[in-house]
């Protein structure tokens, strides 16, 4: 009980650590600094722990486990969803000669 507590919190406050990183996206629109690539990557990996939480909370155990994956998996979804309106929203508009 004690570490699905812990596993909770520590969760949480993982999954909200990015919360000041979308602020900051939503306020500047700019993600000119941020590499897709590597936030894709990190939605592979904790789409891969999903389906292991799934699994896990399917036996029973591990609930604490799938719903602190599946906030961290949305919080990176609305990133990878930022960079992508937001790139384009930057670049230089093209001036036909």
């Amino acid at each position: 009980m004690l570490f699905s507590v812990m596993q909770l919190i520590g969760g949480v406050i993982l999954s909200l650590g990015w919360i000041p990183q979308i602020m900051q996206i939503l306020q500047t629109k700019s993600v000119a600094d941020l590499n897709i690539k590597s936030y894709l990557l990190m939605l592979l990996g904790i789409s891969l722990m999903e389906a292991y939480a799934i699994n896990l909370a399917g036996t029973g155990v591990g609930v604490a486990f799938l719903i602190t994956n599946t906030m961290s998996l949305c919080v990176i979804l609305l990133v990878i969803i930022l960079i992508i309106r937001y790139r384009s929203y930057n670049r230089p508009k093209r001036v036909p000669k």
